[in-house]
């Protein structure tokens, strides 16, 4: 009786795959689904979901490049315009009261007499 050895078969599986995801990457897939629920003809809560698995050259081709004005995403980690005000406002108000704090009340001599 021989035995006779196959190939694995892992391989092609993992290239099978590798061809069906660099497919997806390339033409995209759109999965949509809603989710309602009601009570007595009443819809109480509704909700929407919608997944778009694609590449990024993909996704910016279809207009979709949120991640491009994204401050969380982009290269400059500066800090905006009006936020940078508001520390600037803040820290002014921080050095006036340690300064006020350190020497003193100012009506403090008024009070006592």
């Amino acid at each position: 009786m021989a035995i006779q050895n196959s190939p694995p078969v892992q391989a092609v599986q993992s290239h099978n795959l590798v061809d069906i995801l660099e497919r997806v990457l390339d033409k995209g897939v759109v999965i949509a689904g809603d989710i309602r629920i009601s009570l007595v003809n009443v819809e109480l809560l509704t909700i929407q979901l919608r997944l778009v698995i694609c590449s990024v050259d993909k996704a910016k081709e279809m207009g979709m490049d949120w991640w491009v004005n994204n401050p969380v995403f982009s290269r400059q980690s500066g800090v905006p315009a009006g936020i940078e005000a508001s520390l600037n406002q803040i820290a002014e108000r921080l050095e006036r009261l340690e300064a006020v704090n350190i020497a003193g009340p100012a009506g403090a001599e008024k009070i006592d007499g």
